[in-house]
Parts: structure tokens; C-alpha cells; sequence
């Protein structure tokens, strides 16, 4: 770990966590998260701090934006990476980073932020990081417990869109969350890379997210890059 970085808990899966003395100095890939305010980010990014220590129910740590970037030192690949989180309360004002990945984040208990990320955070993403083409971005939909309480407890009833359904579509009249086929529709008429989504306030699957996100970080410093194959986004 960089010695100017803060002390925080290298994530993923045990058989992925290194100590940076015994490698090389790994690569360091910037990764920024955008998307709207309240929708999630710091807390996700305060769940990934816990690592293999996270359980249900426990109190997350407070993350300061002064402490930005937060990094993690795990291995893939069989080899060591620091990947570098940043995300829009930045001290450094986001739009003069050159992230290697980029993760458009909305809430999957406000339509209106999924929303967003077409109308406003598209726009952001070709404006200010258009230095490379094949940068690659990834969706993350967070507070997916929100959607689970309200499909489960009867108190919303709505029709799943089929996968055919215009992309653009409004969403159904009464209904405070997105389906996951709604995400991906979007994610793919953006051309974006991946779609995945967790509850960073239970902490599930965000293991998978975080592997998804780490997956494309490492592939970004091979000569391929971590741009998916086509135009397709693939649903992690």
C-alpha cells in the first residue's frame, strides 16, 4: 500500500488478499464512482472496508471524502493490484481524474436516479473522460434490499417488464423500485460493459459486485484492456 494512502482493510475473498511487502509494487488502477447523491455510494464503498469481517447487521465505519481515494490491495490473475475508489465528493474535483473504470451507480429503490445515469451521467462520462475510448463501465445497483421488502411484503404488486419492453419506457405507476431487467436495459442501450447490483446496507452479493468491478480494474492494465467483447452489457 501506498504510504500516503489511508488504512483501509484489503476486500474480496481471502485467497485474493496479499501483503504489498512480499510483492512487486503492484499497479494502481483509479476507479470512480458516479451517480446521484443519496444513492448509495459511500456506503458500499464503507461495506467493501469491512471485508471478510462484514456481517448482517453491523454498524458500517464512517468514511471521510478527505481520506479519498480509498484503496485496495488484492491479487488476481496471480499477480498483485491496488485498485483505488473514488467517487463524486472527491476533494479532487472528480472531473480532472483519468479513472481506468468508471461505475455509474443509481438506486434501485428511485427510478429516477436509473433515470439519471442516461440523462445527466452519460453526458459526464463522454464530456470529461473521453480520453479512451475503451473505457469501460460498469452499472451498479444499490439498495437492492429495498426492492425485496416491498415485492415480498404485498405491499406494491407489479408486473416484472418483460425483457422485449422499450428501454425507455416509464416505469409502472405506484411502483418505488427497479427490476433488474429495467437496469439492464439501460445499461445496454448505453453500451455500458457490466450491470450488477447488491445492498451494501446487508451486504448481499456485494462480494460479486465487488468481483465484477475488480475483474473488469485488472483486465484494464492488460494490452485487451477491460472493455466487454461487443456491444452487449453482460449482467453479473
Amino acid at each position: 500500500m501506498l504510504a500516503s494512502a489511508p488504512s483501509v482493510r484489503s476486500y474480496i475473498s481471502s485467497q485474493l488478499l496479499y501483503h504489498p511487502a512480499m510483492d512487486s509494487t503492484p499497479p494502481v488502477v483509479p476507479i470512480l464512482l458516479l451517480g446521484d447523491d443519496g444513492v448509495g455510494k459511500s456506503t458500499f464503498l464503507s461495506r467493501l472496508t469491512l471485508g471478510s469481517n462484514s456481517v448482517p447487521g453491523q454498524p458500517l465505519p464512517v468514511l471521510r471524502d478527505l481520506d479519498q481515494p480509498f484503496p485496495f490491495n488484492i491479487r488476481m490473475y496471480n499477480r498483485p493490484y491496488q485498485f483505488e475508489f473514488y467517487d463524486t465528493a472527491s476533494p479532487t474535483s472528480y472531473t480532472l481524474l483519468r479513472p481506468a473504470v468508471i461505475v455509474l451507480c443509481y438506486s434501485i429503490s428511485d427510478p429516477e436516479s436509473l433515470r439519471s445515469l442516461k440523462t445527466t451521467w452519460k453526458y459526464t462520462v463522454e464530456t470529461h473522460f473521453n480520453f479512451d475510448e475503451n473505457l469501460p463501465v460498469v452499472v451498479l445497483g444499490l439498495k437492492r434490499d429495498v426492492r425485496q421488502k416491498e415485492d415480498y411484503s404485498g405491499s406494491v404488486r407489479a408486473k416484472a417488464p418483460a425483457a422485449d419492453e422499450s428501454d425507455g419506457a416509464p416505469l409502472m405507476p405506484g411502483r418505488t423500485f427497479v427490476y433488474p431487467q429495467e437496469a439492464l436495459n439501460l445499461a445496454q442501450e448505453m453500451r455500458c460493459d457490466r450491470y450488477c447490483e447488491c445492498s451494501a446496507l446487508t451486504g448481499e452479493l456485494c462480494n460479486e459486485a465487488f468481483e465484477d468491478i475488480a475483474r473488469t480494474a485488472a483486465k484494464t492494465t492488460t494490452e485487451k484492456g477491460g472493455k466487454s467483447d461487443g456491444t452487449q452489457c453482460v449482467a453479473m
